[in-house]
C-alpha cells in the first residue's frame, strides 16, 4: 500500500498522543488507555484504505456486468467484438474506466484480443472479471458464436451480483448476532475482572481450589483475560466476515472494529475504576 498523505497524518497524531500520554501519565491506567486511543487514531487510515480498496474491488465487478452488456448489445447488431471494444473507449464506468480505456488502446494498436483480455483481467485483480474474461477469450479462439458466449457472461456476472446481494441480506441478523454475543462476551470478562477476581484474590488459601488462592493477584489474572478478549476479537471478525461476506479477507474490518473496541473498552475501564 502506498503511503498517502492521511496516512502520515494518522501516524504523526498518533505518535504524538502516545509519546504525551508516557510523559504525563507514567505508568497509570490512563495512560494505557491514551496509548489504545493513539494506536486506533494511527492504524484508522490503513483501515480506510484498505476498505476503500474492496469497495473499488466490488465497483468493477458491478461494472463489468455493465460493460458486458454494452458489449453484447454491440456485438449482436454486427460490430467485431474488437471494434465493439472500441466503441466503448469513451463511456463512463467508474472504476473501470481506466481498464477499458487501456483495453481499448491495447486493441487499437494491434495487440490480440486474447492478450488484451489477459492484461486487463490481471490488472482489475478480481476473481469474477478473470473467470469471465477466460470464457471471452476462449471462445474468441475457439470461433464459435461471441454474441451467445457474451450474453451467457454477462447473465454469470449478473446472477453472481444477484446471489451476493441476496446473501448479504440473508444473513445480516447472523452478522449483528455475532457482534452482540461478543460485546455479551466482553461485559462477562469485565464482570469477571472487576467483581470476581477481586472477591477470589482476597479469599486466603481455600481447600478444593487446588491452589492457593492468597496468593493469587487479581492483576496478574486479569492480564490472561485480556490477551483472550483480544484473540477472541480477531478471530471473531473474521468469522463475521466469512460468514458475512464468504472470504476471511473481508473479516479483518470486522476483527479491526472489535479489537479497536475492546482496547478502548477494557483499557477505559480499568482507567475509570481501578
Amino acid at each position: 500500500m502506498k503511503l498517502k498523505k492521511i496516512h502520515w497524518m494518522g501516524m504523526g497524531v498518533g505518535i504524538l498522543l502516545a509519546t504525551g500520554s508516557v510523559l504525563m501519565f507514567s505508568g497509570t491506567n490512563l495512560m494505557y488507555f491514551l496509548l489504545a486511543v493513539s494506536l486506533v487514531i494511527g492504524s484508522l487510515p490503513f483501515m480506510l484504505g484498505f476498505l476503500s480498496t474492496q469497495d473499488k474491488y466490488r465497483e468493477k465487478e458491478e461494472k463489468f456486468l455493465e460493460f458486458t452488456r454494452d458489449l453484447v448489445e454491440n456485438v449482436r447488431s454486427g460490430t467485431p467484438i474488437t471494434k465493439s471494444i472500441m466503441n466503448l473507449n469513451n463511456r463512463n464506468y467508474g472504476t473501470l474506466t481506466k481498464h477499458v480505456d487501456k483495453l481499448a488502446n491495447q486493441l487499437s494498436i494491434g495487440i490480440t484480443l486474447t492478450d488484451a483480455l489477459k492484461t486487463f483481467a490481471r490488472d482489475t485483480r478480481s476473481k469474477v472479471i478473470s473467470r469471465a474474461v477466460d470464457l471471452i477469450s476462449e471462445a474468441e479462439r475457439s470461433g464459435g458464436k461471441i454474441d451467445v458466449i457474451l450474453g451467457s457472461v454477462s447473465d454469470s456476472v449478473n446472477q453472481i451480483e444477484q446471489l451476493r446481494k441476496e446473501r448479504k441480506a440473508a444473513i445480516s441478523n447472523l452478522v449483528t448476532q455475532g457482534y452482540l454475543i461478543f460485546f455479551i462476551f466482553i461485559i462477562i470478562m469485565l464482570v469477571l475482572e472487576f467483581k470476581i477476581l477481586p472477591l477470589v484474590s482476597g479469599l486466603g488459601g481455600t481447600e478444593g481450589l487446588g491452589m492457593a488462592t492468597s496468593s493469587s493477584n487479581s492483576d496478574d489474572l486479569s492480564t490472561p483475560l485480556f490477551v483472550m478478549i483480544l484473540v477472541q476479537s480477531f478471530f471473531a471478525g473474521l468469522v463475521i466476515g466469512k460468514i458475512a461476506e464468504g472470504s476471511v479477507k473481508n473479516g479483518f474490518k470486522h476483527s479491526f472494529i472489535l479489537l479497536a473496541v475492546t482496547l478502548l473498552i477494557t483499557t477505559g475501564a480499568r482507567a475509570l475504576f481501578k
